[in-house]
Formats: C-alpha cells, sequence, structure tokens
C-alpha cells in the first residue's frame, strides 16, 4: 500500500511538472497575493514578497491591468485587485452557493424582524439583486429578484462602495452608469460619507426612493475585509396598535445575519 501510494504521489508530482505554465503561474501569484491585501501593493512590494524578477512582475502587471483584473492607483505607483473577479464570479456556481448559505439567514431575519430583506452584488457599475425574502407580515416592501439597484443613491451601494479599497472605489466609480431616478451625489459628500460608513460598520438612512423607508444596510465582509455583498433591510415603521420590532431592533438582527455570512478572519 505504502508503495502504490508513493508511487501515486510521484505521479502527481511529474504531471505538476510536466505541465508547468510558469507565466500563468506569475499572474495567478499576483492575483492571490493581492486578494490577501487590505491596501494597494507597490511594484516593488510584490516583487519582493513573491520573490520575483522585476522585470517580468512589471510585465505580468502590465498584462493584469490591461485586462483589468488589476487596477492602478490613480498615482501609478500601486496596484490592487479589480471587481473583475467578483463580476466573473456572478456567472458561476458560487453565486448559487452564496444564496444557498444566505436564503436561511435572510429568512430567520425576516421572521425576526418582520421585515423584507435583500442581498446585491456588484455588477458592471451598479449592484444586482440575487436573493430576497419578504417579511411574514400582510405589509412590507420588497425589491424585486434580479432587479438591478444604484450604486450612488442606494444603501446597498454606500455599503458597497464603502467596504473596498481607495482602487476599487475608484473603477466602481469609473464604470458606474446612472439608473432610472438616480440622484446625484457630490464625490466629496461621497468620500465623507463613506468614511462615516467604515466607522459605523454599516449604513442607516432615510430612503431616497421612497418616503418613510429607512434602509438598514451591512456588508457581507470577505476575508480581506471588503465587501462582496450588501444584505440590505428597507424598513417601515408600523403607526398602528401593533407593537413590530423598532428599527434598532431591526440593525440589531441585520448585523447578526450579516456577521454569520461573512468570512472574516478572527
Amino acid at each position: 500500500m505504502n508503495r502504490r501510494t508513493l508511487t501515486a504521489v510521484d505521479a502527481d508530482d511529474n504531471d505538476a511538472e510536466r505541465y508547468r505554465a510558469p507565466a500563468l503561474d506569475k499572474g495567478l501569484d499576483i492575483l492571490e497575493l493581492l486578494s490577501e491585501q487590505k491596501s494597494a501593493l507597490t511594484r516593488a512590494e510584490i516583487t519582493k514578497r513573491l520573490g520575483r524578477n522585476a522585470s517580468e512582475m512589471y510585465r505580468m502587471l502590465e498584462r493584469l491591468v490591461a485586462r483589468q483584473y488589476v487596477v492602478r492607483s490613480p498615482e501609478g505607483d500601486r496596484y490592487s485587485l479589480s471587481l473583475k473577479l467578483y463580476a466573473l464570479a456572478h456567472r458561476h456556481p458560487p453565486t448559487e452557493r452564496l444564496i444557498a448559505e444566505a436564503l436561511p439567514v435572510m429568512q430567520r431575519f425576516a421572521d425576526a424582524a418582520e421585515q423584507s430583506v435583500h442581498l446585491a452584488v456588484y455588477d458592471r457599475g451598479n449592484l444586482l439583486v440575487i436573493a430576497q425574502v419578504d417579511g411574514p407580515g400582510t405589509w412590507g416592501i420588497s425589491v424585486r429578484l434580479g432587479s438591478r439597484v444604484g450604486l450612488i443613491d442606494t444603501g446597498s451601494g454606500r455599503i458597497m462602495l464603502a467596504f473596498q479599497t481607495d482602487e476599487q472605489r475608484e473603477h466602481m466609480l469609473a464604470e458606474h452608469t446612472k439608473v432610472k431616478g438616480e440622484l446625484a451625489v457630490d464625490h466629496a459628500v461621497l468620500e465623507a460619507e463613506h468614511r462615516r460608513v467604515r466607522e459605523l460598520g454599516y449604513w442607516k438612512k432615510d430612503s431616497q426612493q421612497t418616503f418613510g423607508v429607512v434602509d438598514v444596510a451591512f456588508p457581507l465582509l470577505g476575508p480581506s475585509g471588503q465587501a462582496i455583498a450588501a444584505l440590505t433591510c428597507p424598513y417601515m415603521r408600523r403607526i398602528d396598535d401593533y407593537v413590530a420590532p423598532s428599527v434598532e431592533d431591526v440593525t440589531a438582527l441585520l448585523k447578526d445575519a450579516a456577521a454569520a455570512l461573512s468570512m472574516t478572519r478572527d
């Protein structure tokens, strides 16, 4: 048995050597390194951490930038992942797994909060609603599954923008196209709100689309601490005699739901 096991391992090693693709390995090494960073890296930092030759890293980074897998900072001296890999993942079964994991958590939230909730991911300059659960009551507001919602003037969009690197946020804003009815927002106001949201950890503000609705949104964080999705509740307050969960209660419940679905490391 040991002889056969060793033979199988040796065969795997031989196959790995036979089918080596050095250029591809370099590109994947860069992508994996950048995926673990909370801030952008210079070319020198990438070269040093990967133990590679500076000239080959330069050529590989230029190709990754040209193919839009990596973005260069406005100053041109730092690199970070773009959101292209996110976009590709949206067309792939991992999104189905995210939905499958999220739906039971969203259903528990909706039952406890007596409010609807939806999950949105970044998609080509705006957000795409990939999961939606209605509250158990007679009244409520929901966002239609498959809807594209604005990046700039929604709670989901603000959360998605706030929890990105500066380079990723610039890339998202550059890709953004206005949706129907979208309100213009000054760039300086956006940046100030991003800082506030990052410090607070969530978004809670009157809806800019509908009277009487308070948007409460939390990020679903990936291992590097960046938002991979936004979990949002369009909160509607009851004004009759029925005592429903308050917006503060709903915010706490949504925070727990988002934490359960996030992948941040301790």
